[in-house]
């Protein structure tokens, strides 16, 4: 893998000049922008720190993108993320998500060893958009507090929102107000503007100024440090064996959603920039930098699209912009930590939910309801409730589950035509020959769900003389339904009954070698108009 590392890297550089490290500069000041309210408001939703929002931010740009599979990565915080660091920060506290971050860096850094960046190309398409909508539920939903400006407890959504009618909820009129306004300036703020400076930027400073000028009652971010070590952070020397073992599902989890996010976001990012990701090498990349992250005192960091697409079609040439913008961020945190630790909450928790609303992929969900792709509504569904309800490795693992299930039952979905022997079919005149005889018509996988029906269909040849099975449709038959056309020919031979198969696929006619073996075994032609013309 290092050789290819280093392959990749002379690839990228090749040619490297003024020019270009101008377009990643600029680059990595425009993400910077667009990353900034992030990682703050990524920080406080995940249940730890907007410090340690920034820290993931600056350690991932610098870390996962210098390592990346691909230039144009940006790590860091996101969205996704902080949904399942909710649930792990209720019960475990920040020590938790420090630990299971630890954990999950050692497993992707396996992943890439072991070359695993293939396998989520084995989870279906409206199970990635079910869960995506199930994270931006969440996230929505794990702002009510800081938007409303109550309070709850809980260990996830559904038990946050329903202690509520213990605690009561009495929301607090200027917070909802700030809340509203950032909700609103980022809808209707121009997209041209967007490109230039993030809504979610300018809907931060404005609301911060105001808390700062106005003196506003609002609950806000809190203590910025002006070091990449936080103030809680976790010590190699105490981590314990037990400790570890508590939070073993959950960094399974952590570390599969990193695998999805930055194989996706590459697969994406691939796409637009005409260079593939290495998908091996960004999941060591990955994993680095999650082992890093908790002995800084930063959070889980993936790839993130948004950011990403914003530095490609900003013009990054290298991955030198991903680094430009960590250093961009680290600038802001050490110059501007005063002003950061006054950004109102309610503003942040308004930054949340737009984003929230952005993540869903409408797109899609409006193909697959337009289309009425009623497998993919289901499986889209069944995977969004599963989130919310559950968490992400649950989910995935009942979509891919629910995707089996479909799977199977519509391969179990085959063709029976039984039909009289025509001889016009094959350009011969009419005979005799073969008159009570029955050419018998089959497609799709022959397998233990199917038997039934063929089972059915053998039922109504027992009166023909004999039996010409076309098979060119089955590409597949197991021992159920082998049985079944075993059991088939020795009733056949008793009656005196002869039958010939046509059309075998290779993998078939080897599975039916077993009749071939019989003191009498059944004939075999190239095709129907094959064995009809030998019977003439």
């Amino acid at each position: 893998m290092g050789k290819e590392f280093l392959a990749l890297l002379r690839n990228e550089f090749a040619g490297y000049n003024l020019s270009k490290l101008q377009k990643d500069l600029l680059a990595g000041i425009t993400v910077a922008a667009v990353a900034l309210p992030l990682a703050l408001a990524f920080g406080v939703s995940s249940g730890a720190t907007a410090a340690a929002g920034m820290v993931t931010a600056i350690v991932a740009g610098v870390v996962i993108g210098g390592l990346s599979g691909g230039f144009y990565q940006i790590s860091g915080p996101t969205g996704a993320m902080a949904a399942i660091l909710m649930s792990i920060a209720a019960t475990s506290g920040l020590t938790g998500i420090l630990l299971a971050t630890f954990l999950a860096g050692i497993f992707l850094v396996l992943a890439g060893v072991f070359k695993l960046g293939a396998l989520t190309s084995f989870i279906p398409a409206p199970v990635i958009t079910g869960f995506t909508s199930g994270i931006a539920i969440i996230i929505a939903l794990g702002q009510v507090d800081n938007f409303f400006g109550v309070s709850s407890k809980g260990h996830n959504v559904v038990e946050k929102l329903s202690s509520y009618q213990t605690l009561g909820f009495s929301p607090h009129v200027l917070s909802m107000v700030i809340g509203g306004l950032v909700v609103i300036g980022m809808i209707v703020y121009p997209k041209k503007w967007n490109q230039r400076i993030p809504a979610s930027l300018v809907a931060i400073i404005l609301a911060t100024a105001a808390t700062m000028l106005f003196q506003l009652p609002v609950a806000t971010v809190g203590k910025i440090p002006t070091s990449l070590l936080g103030d809680e952070r976790l010590v190699l020397g105490e981590i314990q064996l037990d400790s570890l073992k508590e939070v073993l599902v959950p960094s399974i989890s952590i570390a599969l959603l990193g695998m999805i996010e930055s194989l996706l976001c590459g697969a994406s990012a691939g796409r637009m920039t005409g260079k593939p990701l290495n998908s091996n090498q960004e999941l060591v990349a990955q994993g680095v930098g999650n082992l890093i992250l908790p002995f800084l005192g930063g959070i889980p960091a993936t790839a993130a699209i948004a950011r990403t697409s914003v530095v490609i079609k900003s013009g990054a040439q290298t991955r030198l912009a991903g680094i430009v913008h960590a250093l961009i961020l680290l600038l802001s945190m050490l110059v501007l930590a005063p002003v950061m630790s006054q950004i109102p909450m309610p503003a942040l928790a308004g930054v949340l939910i737009v984003t929230a609303w952005r993540m869903n992929e409408w797109e899609t969900i409006k193909v697959l309801v337009k289309k009425k792709y009623v497998t993919g509504i289901v499986l889209f569904a069944v995977t969004m409730m599963s989130t919310v309800v559950f968490d992400l490795s649950i989910a995935i693992v009942i979509g891919i589950v629910a995707g089996c299930i479909f799977f199977v039952g519509k391969s179990a979905a085959i063709t029976i035509t039984v039909e009289e022997v025509d001889w016009s079919r094959i350009g011969l005149p009419n005979s005799d020959t073969a008159k009570n005889w029955a050419v018998v018509y089959i497609s799709g996988p022959l397998f233990f769900m199917s038997t039934e029906k063929l089972q059915q269909a053998f039922l109504s040849l027992s009166e023909k003389e004999g039996v010409i099975f076309s098979m060119r449709g089955v590409p597949s038959i197991d021992l159920t339904a082998l049985d079944a056309f075993v059991d088939f020919y020795q009733a056949a031979k008793g009656r005196e009954q002869e039958v010939i198969f046509t059309s075998l696929q290779p993998e078939v006619e080897k599975s039916l070698e077993q009749l071939w073996h019989m003191e009498e075994k059944p004939g075999q032609h190239f095709s129907v108009a094959h064995a009809l013309h030998s019977l003439k």
